[in-house]
């Protein structure tokens, strides 16, 4: 049976009270979509996150307005918070004193040697990470020039690139990601930068696109990356609502054994010989248990071709006939369920679960 790989070790870093690396569980962040000014829509947003599991979030600092929000979102939220910085190096500097706990940068973006010494001096005296995030769309010049366009290699050395211009400033708390649009350069890309690096890796493919394209593009690349021993924390781009980035990513690391948070749903695709309203069951129990923690496998199929065998190895079953369903339990026949009462029952038996889960 395949298995996932040995995780790389890598050194470890702290973005508030959440570890990265060195052998620390593989972290879910998100991004905000917000208006970062918007305080009230920038905590509400954090709020929503947090209760599906993000871990981390990370908001865009385009100007001062964004940086000063930064005191009063951190007062409203309870997970580590990043900004997000492009340009002007003062933003980063006002945002790690508004109470950032890490910064993404492009040192490259930024300006001067001299202006990232000024960041990397004051996110030291903090105490305050730096993750170095490398985008194929804006690699430098020279790098386009000396690779012929965009490469992993042209990549992985403008990452390493900046990471040695930090280091330069005697500043280590690093953490690097190097993303690309395409699956295939971006899990290149990682791989030749794990080989190169122990820096703690942020793993994503970046403008992914929507729900369906985004989520099967990161699966691939992320999954890959995971499934070789890559990665230290992940984050999902979706052109979506940022939750979805959160579910898809545990989702992702609950197919490969990684982590497991809340309920895992195993459910046919349905077809001529399925007599339940399947699809509408489903898409309820998981908009309901979205917010539950507690690990639990819960098989809905639709007919009893596979449905009885599912059913059984799962925690919690059922298997659909004519108007109804059979409820299983620990692979145990319970009872029949009416169909209009399936949702119902099963919610009550993840309590009963959870309930059992606790003591």
């Amino acid at each position: 049976m395949p298995v996932v790989a040995i995780r790389k070790k890598t050194k470890q870093i702290s973005i508030g009270g959440v570890k990265i690396g060195g052998g620390a569980p593989i972290a879910v962040q998100s991004m905000t979509n917000t208006f970062t000014h918007d305080v009230a829509a920038t905590v509400a947003q954090i709020r929503r996150l947090e209760a599906v599991g993000c871990e981390i979030a990370r908001v865009a600092v385009p100007d001062q307005a964004a940086a000063e929000a930064i005191i009063s979102i951190k007062k409203g939220i309870s997970i580590p918070l990043i900004a997000d910085i492009h340009f002007d190096y003062r933003l980063a500097l006002r945002s790690m004193e508004a109470g950032a706990d890490a910064l993404r940068i492009n040192p490259g973006n930024i300006g001067t040697a001299k202006k990232v010494k000024a960041v990397a001096k004051e996110a030291k005296e903090r105490g305050i990470p730096i993750r170095v995030g490398v985008n194929a769309g804006s690699l430098e010049k020279d790098l386009l020039k000396k690779y012929d366009g965009v490469t992993p290699q042209g990549m992985v050395e403008s990452a390493l690139r900046h990471v040695e211009l930090l280091r330069s400033f005697d500043f280590h708390d690093i953490k690097v990601s190097i993303k690309a649009s395409d699956v295939l350069r971006t899990v290149e890309a990682y791989r030749l930068l794990s080989s190169q690096t122990d820096l703690p890796l942020h793993v994503g493919v970046t403008e992914a696109g929507s729900l369906v394209s985004g989520t099967v593009k990161s699966a691939l690349g992320i999954g890959i990356l995971l499934a070789e021993g890559i990665g230290d924390t992940i984050r999902v781009s979706l052109t979506r609502d940022p939750v979805d980035e959160v579910r898809v990513g545990y989702e992702i690391l609950k197919a490969l054994k990684i982590r497991q948070r809340g309920p895992e749903i195993v459910s046919c695709p349905t077809c001529g010989r399925c007599d339940i309203d399947l699809v509408e069951l489903v898409e309820r129990l998981e908009s309901t248990l979205l917010t539950r923690t507690t690990p639990v496998q819960l098989a809905i199929m639709g007919c009893v071709v596979n449905g009885p065998g599912e059913a059984r190895e799962a925690d919690i079953g059922i298997a659909g006939g004519k108007g109804h369903g059979v409820l299983f339990r620990k692979g145990k026949v319970v009872r029949k369920v009416k169909e209009d009462r399936l949702a119902e029952v099963l919610l009550e038996e993840v309590e009963k679960y959870e309930g059992r889960a606790k003591k």
